[in-house]
């Protein structure tokens, strides 16, 4: 059987992807992973695909087990993997807490390395890996640090991979957008919208460009002008630079 692996599906980016590629793809089943059950039943009555449902919090490491236990008992074909689970919280590294900041890391880097590392076992020549980094990746971010380091972890270590699989026919692309309407933009900011809610696109154009991207085999998808502007213009200035601007433009804004 043939699946699809949708991680942070319940809403934004990730309810997004399972729609879409419900559409694209011929598939015997999507799995879709989020904490949420609820939201995940929902989700699976709006596509045609067969969904498994599996309401985990990959930031538990026993998550990825159970992932890894199915996988190892129906030997399936994943032929698509979003790693789309993440969050980011806005706020000094002193403010926001240590437990946070481990849950973030635990979540944005831990889980996604593992759910690959898993996944990699049940992927041939032509299948797809789509890992959801973030254009906070392409410079560090004062009161966004810890964020926007994993996500530059995250492209990284897909860009790495890309190299590795080479051979192997096996595809990874980075999706780097900028902000995007979802609930993303509500937890960042503990509530609020945040300062660029007005001007996020929808999810649904930055998905579409996503799978277009990775049925390419590009090694990033960058949604929007601005931000391949941004991707070009962080090659010539130094990170101390980036940072300086950084704080000038939020710095004063979580103290």
């Amino acid at each position: 059987m043939e699946i699809a692996i949708v991680t942070g599906a319940s809403s934004g980016l990730g309810r997004e992807f399972v729609k879409q590629i419900d559409h694209r793809y011929t598939l015997g089943e999507i799995w879709l992973i989020a904490r949420r059950e609820e939201r995940l039943r929902e989700l699976s009555q709006q596509i045609d695909t067969s969904a498994r449902i599996l309401p985990l919090d990959l930031s538990i490491r026993k998550s990825i087990d159970t992932i890894d236990d199915l996988l190892r008992d129906e030997n399936p074909q994943v032929r698509l993997l979003v790693n789309n689970a993440g969050y980011g919280k806005r706020g000094s590294f002193k403010s926001i807490g240590l437990d946070t900041q481990l849950q973030m890391i635990d979540l944005n880097i831990r889980a996604l390395v593992h759910l690959t590392n898993v996944c990699l076992n049940y992927m041939d020549a032509g299948d797809q890996i789509i890992q959801v980094a973030s254009s906070a990746g392409f410079l560090p971010i004062p009161n966004f640090t810890t964020y926007s380091a994993s996500k530059a972890f995250v492209m990284h270590f897909s860009n790495a991979l890309t190299a590795e699989l080479h051979g192997r026919g096996v595809t990874v692309t980075a999706v780097c957008p900028g902000p995007v309407n979802t609930e993303f933009q509500t937890v960042a900011h503990d509530g609020g919208k945040g300062e660029f809610r007005r001007i996020a696109p929808d999810p649904a154009p930055v998905v579409s460009k996503a799978l277009n991207d990775a049925s390419r085999q590009k090694w990033f998808s960058l949604y929007g002008w601005y931000i391949k502007l941004l991707s070009f213009l962080v090659r010539f200035v130094p990170k101390k630079y980036l940072a300086k601007s950084a704080i000038r433009y939020n710095g004063n804004r979580f103290k």
